[in-house]
């Protein structure tokens, strides 16, 4: 199927994109990779009757590492994101959630902003940015403002950004010591979209301690999720069996899940559950300098 026809513009800069965005509003959509919304098109779920072409917008591409802090680009793809050189060992959870995102050609032509922006439940990024407690700068003809993770899901594929604002960064702390993550991702098959996927974060103290824990979840609700009560559960505590067991029933407290194709109620929390306490696992490991591959299910 074709899509409608709609206006094309290709701009060179945010104050061009905003203003023809503030002008057009609920007509226009923008097209940054265009993995997300050419699909979309084509299958006439989406009709904008204007597009607005960002792509060309320079040095909004770009992954590089600030003062401890990995700084990436609005336009920056997937595929760029995992090649940057210290995202593997320093921000493993992200490393693990990009490699699982579509296949080759939407890692290769996906942008780390668009994704967010698309704000799809099951999307990998929203999990991420939550697990991870981001920060979104965003971008008008009226000025920049910064957005947390935990307030830029509004709803299902709706975000806090205005009608007139870009994302034009994503900035992810400098990691503790003694810090690592993962993420699991449950598929039907490889490059679908999540069943229902968690992100862990921990950091340890020398004693072995959970010093601070972050958990998010997708495809477990209408937007991601963070899982306060768990995190919050394990922070200052030894992570036992006993222990983890409770934070996983805490997980799956946190859950809103849907029924669907991909499964019921009942058997995304269970999974949510499962993952989680596979992702601590992996993390605690990873923390002491233990090289260990994230194992998605299928």
């Amino acid at each position: 199927m074709y899509p409608r026809a709609f206006e094309y513009f290709a701009v060179g800069t945010v104050r061009e994109a905003s203003e023809l965005l503030a002008h057009y509003a609920d007509e226009a959509r923008v097209l940054a990779g265009g993995q997300s919304l050419i699909p979309l098109m084509k299958l006439r779920l989406a009709n904008p009757s204007h597009i607005i072409d960002i792509g060309n917008i320079l040095g909004l591409d770009y992954v590089e590492e600030v003062d401890g802090a990995l700084h990436v680009g609005a336009l920056a793809t997937h595929a760029a994101v995992l090649e940057f050189a210290d995202v593997r060992e320093r921000w493993p959870l992200m490393a693990d959630a990009v490699s699982v995102i579509g296949d080759h050609q939407v890692r290769n032509w996906g942008t780390v902003g668009g994704a967010l922006a698309e704000a799809d439940p099951a999307g990998d990024w929203g999990a991420v940015i939550l697990a991870l407690k981001a920060r979104i700068r965003c971008a008008s003809s009226r000025g920049e403002r910064w957005l947390a993770a935990a307030d830029f899901f509004a709803d299902a594929y709706t975000t806090q950004l205005a009608t007139d604002e870009l994302i034009t960064e994503i900035v992810f702390r400098a990691p503790k010591r003694s810090s690592a993550g993962a993420y699991l991702k449950l598929e039907r098959r490889a490059g679908d979209f999540a069943v229902v996927s968690v992100g862990v974060q921990l950091s340890l103290t020398e004693a072995g301690l959970c010093e601070e824990a972050s958990i998010a979840l997708a495809a477990a609700g209408l937007t991601p999720i963070y899982a306060e009560e768990a995190a919050s559960f394990l922070a200052g505590k030894e992570l036992r069996s006993d222990v983890i067991d409770e934070a996983a029933r805490r997980v799956a407290a946190a859950t809103q899940p849907l029924s669907d194709i991909r499964g019921s109620e009942d058997y995304k929390r269970a999974a949510a559950q499962a993952l989680f306490k596979q992702a601590v696992e992996v993390a605690v490991r990873r923390s002491r300098g233990v090289t260990v591959e994230a194992a998605h299910g299928r």
